[in-house]
């Protein structure tokens, strides 16, 4: 198990979940992948995108105009 970060800031939607998805692909079972990004819509759509495609959210947080979501790559 490893842990990864994604910069996506100064990306808006839906570059950061796109940004995300390909990062995810790359990734093995386990692995966790940080995103930072400073589209607030980040908090709701990286997350929704995660459970639809079978990941874990470990994590959301919003601190000083970004988002942050940890995400567990899961088997899905």
């Amino acid at each position: 198990m490893a842990h990864f970060e994604l910069d996506a800031r100064r990306m808006f939607c839906p570059m950061p979940v796109i940004r995300t998805q390909d990062k995810i692909k790359e990734l093995q079972v386990g692995d966790t992948l940080e995103v930072v990004s400073t589209d607030p819509g980040a908090l709701n759509d990286i997350p929704a995108w995660s459970r639809i495609n079978g990941h874990k959210i470990i994590e959301t947080r919003d601190m000083d105009d970004e988002v942050f979501v940890l995400i567990e790559v899961c088997d899905s």
